[in-house]
């Protein structure tokens, strides 16, 4: 119980609640998960264009944001067992001498070279009665405030978060990134993967 209360003590996540982080220090955050872009695939005109419509949405909000991406090992088995299920349906020797030698290949690969996931979210704060000095997941470690919010205030709070969310989720589409706004159990999950670095990989353990 003492290692639970200790450890606790750390987190600076009081509650979550109806799709809301409540930290201890009586901010309130709401996450999105959101798609990526392939800059690195996109012509000169279209890199250049993202640019500015990226520039122009970050001078359209007037607090700050954080951009946290998640990266996870992917467990390939579950692929690799799909292709050997299909092995028996190929009527052609050749095609199945080919299938086998592409699941060797990918299970040789993967064996060497870790094969990650990544996942991209945007935090968006509001603090209610100050200005936002500091946004999101990580570096919110300001007085703590032990008091339950009330649900009364909880909505006044949550609509002014839903109109920051507004902002930005027509902001990056803008760019063409897609969003979705986590629920609670989403977001249970991701401050539960933060906390517990060791358990992110999605491949089974040894």
């Amino acid at each position: 119980m003492a290692t639970n209360t200790a450890t606790q003590h750390f987190v600076p996540v009081q509650e979550v609640r109806d799709g809301v982080a409540i930290l201890k220090s009586g901010q309130l955050c709401s996450i999105l998960l959101a798609s990526s872009v392939n800059f690195a695939l996109k012509s000169t005109d279209e890199q250049e264009a993202i640019l500015a419509q990226f520039q122009s949405f970050l001078n359209t909000i007037d607090f700050s944001i954080q951009i946290y991406v998640q990266s996870r090992e992917l467990n390939i088995e579950p692929y690799l067992e799909l292709l050997g299920g299909r092995e028996g349906e190929q009527y052609n020797d050749l095609m199945r001498i080919q299938l086998r030698e592409y699941i060797e290949f990918i299970r040789s690969f993967t064996s060497e070279v870790d094969i990650m996931t990544k996942s991209f979210f945007v935090v968006i704060p509001y603090s209610p009665g100050s200005a936002d000095v500091a946004s999101g997941i990580k570096g919110l470690l300001g007085k703590k405030n032990t008091e339950k919010l009330n649900p009364k205030r909880f909505e006044e709070f949550r609509t002014q978060l839903e109109q920051r969310m507004t902002v930005v989720e027509q902001g990056l589409s803008r760019i063409g990134i897609r969003t979705i706004p986590l629920g609670t159990d989403e977001i249970v999950e991701l401050f539960y993967h933060i906390f517990n670095p060791a358990e992110m990989s999605d491949a089974p353990k040894n």
